[in-house]
């Protein structure tokens, strides 16, 4: 091996173990924030608005939650291209509301959680989530 390959094995081992630190390093001050008091006291705040005003927007809404689900059960993929795209990160659920509606209908995202319970949400989690 050349000493310019050696250099370059060593340059790309360095910047592997400067990510591999760097993101170690982001995760614990993640975890961290996360843990604050403050921090778990607020996001108790917004789970229970959000489980909250699903049921109340329900009576209203249940009706793009039929239509998805008659969607998802006969495979309609031209029934599911309208619709929003956010998710909601903790539930990993997708709004059933047609796309745009933050400004057209001015809802907020609404779907199901894992428990079949209407949620709503503000907000969209990335698509690694």
């Amino acid at each position: 091996m050349t000493a310019a390959g050696k250099d370059q094995r060593v340059q790309e081992a360095v910047r592997r173990h400067v990510r591999t630190r760097a993101f170690a390093d982001a995760e614990n001050v993640f975890t961290a924030v996360l843990s604050d008091p403050g921090v778990r006291e607020a996001r108790d705040r917004l789970e229970a608005a959000e489980t909250e005003l699903g049921p109340e927007l329900g009576a209203r809404l249940q009706p793009f939650q039929d239509r998805y689900d008659q969607a998802v059960a006969e495979g309609d993929a031209n029934g599911l291209a309208g619709l929003c795209g956010c998710k909601h990160g903790r539930w990993g659920r997708i709004c059933v509301l047609p796309d745009g509606h933050e400004t057209s209908m001015e809802e907020p995202h609404w779907g199901r959680n894992s428990e079949g319970r209407p949620i709503a949400w503000v907000g969209s989690a990335p698509d690694d989530w």
